[in-house]
């Protein structure tokens, strides 16, 4: 099975998309991943990226999809109403989250978004066959055989989750919307991405910009290469772009992460990687 893991990027842009040509290159839809392990088709986030990729696979007939989010902040969920193969009978959606236990589920947390006055049509539109799966962060998901998710809590408000995909001995880790401390690196992410092959990370803002947004719940791309570095990760790839941060900005970046990591990338939409 060696060699059938991808994640193809749908949404790269944290907090609010940003249409327009000043984004074209990196791409302004919210956060997507298309992750394929085989004959398996699972989906992390369902930001404004989700629309497009459920364009993509109309004509791909019934399908069967594990649709994993980090968390149910705006910016990861508003593309669930507009992915197509909801709206298929034939096909099968799972929903997974680790975030909401004990308090909250996640199919409360979706029938809420998708209610007047801030939504016209409810949940009940959906004619695919859907199932709400809410677990706790620092599980281990089997969700196919041969397939291993191995999950743990980040620092976001309203809390989040990050994930870690094993399969035909490869992984691939994403990890999005968590916060730093200063000069300390998060054991629970250290442990999940340990020896990873590929390493998506928190990279919205840059050392100088981080001070201004402390307590908002992000990272920056310093920190990302300190975790690869210190967990031996062979990739690192950043993600989660600031609005601001347009192509003439995210090209220094990029110049800026190369230089300090080779070999380590910068997702675009539409990109795929294989381990």
């Amino acid at each position: 099975m060696s060699g059938n893991l991808s994640v193809t990027f749908w949404g790269v842009r944290g907090s609010i998309a940003c249409p327009g040509r000043r984004y074209e290159r990196y791409g302004g839809n919210t956060s997507c991943l298309e992750m394929r392990c085989g004959p398996h088709l699972l989906v992390f986030d369902g930001g404004t990226g989700l629309r497009a990729l459920g364009e993509a696979l109309k004509t791909q007939g019934p399908l069967d999809i594990d649709l994993f989010l980090t968390h149910s902040h705006l910016d990861h969920m508003v593309g669930v109403p507009f992915f197509l193969p909801l709206f298929d009978p034939a096909s099968k959606v799972r929903f997974w989250s680790g975030h909401l236990l004990p308090d909250r589920r996640l199919r409360d947390v979706l029938c809420t978004m998708m209610v007047a006055p801030l939504f016209p049509v409810p949940i009940d539109i959906f004619a695919a066959a859907t199932s709400f799966n809410d677990f706790s962060a620092g599980e281990t998901l089997r969700p196919h055989e041969g397939l291993v998710v191995k999950t743990a809590r980040l620092n976001h408000p309203n809390g989040a989750t990050g994930y870690r995909v094993e399969y035909g001995g490869k992984s691939i880790c994403y990890v999005t919307d968590t916060e730093h401390v200063a000069g300390h690196l998060d054991a629970n992410i250290l442990a999940l991405i340990a020896g990873a092959d590929l390493f998506i990370y928190d990279s919205t803002y840059t050392e100088e910009e981080y001070p201004r947004f402390a307590g908002w719940g992000h990272s920056t791309w310093t920190q990302g290469l300190r975790l690869a570095e210190a967990a031996k990760v062979k990739t690192f790839v950043a993600f989660h772009h600031d609005p601001s941060h347009d192509d003439v900005f995210m090209d220094k970046l990029s110049a800026d992460i190369e230089k300090a990591r080779p070999g380590s990338r910068v997702a675009r939409e539409g990109m795929t990687l294989t381990p």
